[in-house]
């Protein structure tokens, strides 16, 4: 997680102990693995009629919540 944080190589290898920067690499490798997630931002839309609905779905969005008759849907950026 370390290398998450500071983007470090050298000092990573430092601080776990490490003779070479092969092992260090191993670590860096399934850090990114763990912590590269998808971006947070969405693009986000209102649907009320049925065609409106439909077209979200089809165009990817995945439903969020509903309220006042309105239902709200987001797509990853």
């Amino acid at each position: 997680m370390e290398y998450h944080k500071t983007k470090d190589v050298v000092y990573v290898k430092e601080l776990l102990g490490h003779k070479s920067l092969d092992m260090t690499a191993l670590y860096i490798h399934l850090e990114r693995a763990l912590y590269n997630s998808p971006s947070d931002e969405f693009f986000c839309a209102v649907a009320r009629k049925d065609e409106e609905i439909k077209r979200l779905i089809e165009a990817g969005f995945e439903y969020v919540c509903e309220n006042k008759g309105a239902k709200f849907f987001r797509k990853r950026k």
